[in-house]
Parts: structure tokens; sequence; C-alpha cells
């Protein structure tokens, strides 16, 4: 049996505090990022509903350390479900016109998307 002290490399997360350039419409407090890619700017969320139920959820976005560092618009649909009859599909499609405006101002909010 060897008395030579053995090595062995262990990888280990530093975990110091870094500051990042945020832009003026983040809201999102920064919690929980392990790597320098994980860092994204999040706006406020805007939940388009029907019928006070969420269709969509979006917002501004930009991950400035990630392969694509512009600025986006994150957006998530719901699994909104059910028989609409024809009053109800022409209130959904209002609402979903709605929703379409409310995405294009969006979009020119976002750098080089204005039209």
């Amino acid at each position: 049996m060897s008395t030579e002290p053995r090595t062995v490399n262990v990888r280990i997360l530093v975990v110091r505090e870094l500051e990042v350039p945020e832009p003026e419409w983040c809201v999102d407090p920064h919690d929980g990022a392990h790597f320098l890619t994980d860092v994204t700017h999040y706006g406020p969320a805007q939940r388009l509903e029907f019928r006070g139920e969420p269709l969509w959820t979006a917002m501004l976005a930009q991950a400035p350390y990630s392969a694509d560092p512009q600025v986006g618009v994150y957006v998530e649909q719901s699994r909104f479900t059910g028989t609409l009859d024809a009053a109800g599909l022409r209130e959904l499609a209002d609402a979903q016109q709605a929703h379409a405006d409310y995405l294009r101002r969006l979009a020119d909010e976002i750098p080089g998307g204005e039209q």
C-alpha cells in the first residue's frame, strides 16, 4: 500500500456576485443564476386572458450572455380549452384581436422592431 498523498480534481461551483448592466424595463429580481449564460432580464409579464382564463403570457426578455443576446419577447401559451357557441367564438376572436394588437405594440418596443 502506497503512502504517497493522492489528489483528485473536483469541479466546484464558485458563487460570487457579478455586476451586470440592466435595461430600464427589467423587473426581474435575478435570483438563481448559476452560470453567466443563465442571466436573463425580464420585463413585466402581461397575462392575455379570455373570460378570466390565461391564454398567453408575454414579456420583454434578454439573455445578454447567451448565444443570442438580442432583446425579444418571451411568450408562454396556456392550456385553455373549451367548447364555444357562435357568440363565444366571436368573443374569443375579439380577445385574440386585442391580444394581437398588444403583441404588435410589444414588438415595437424591441430595438429595431419598429415598423
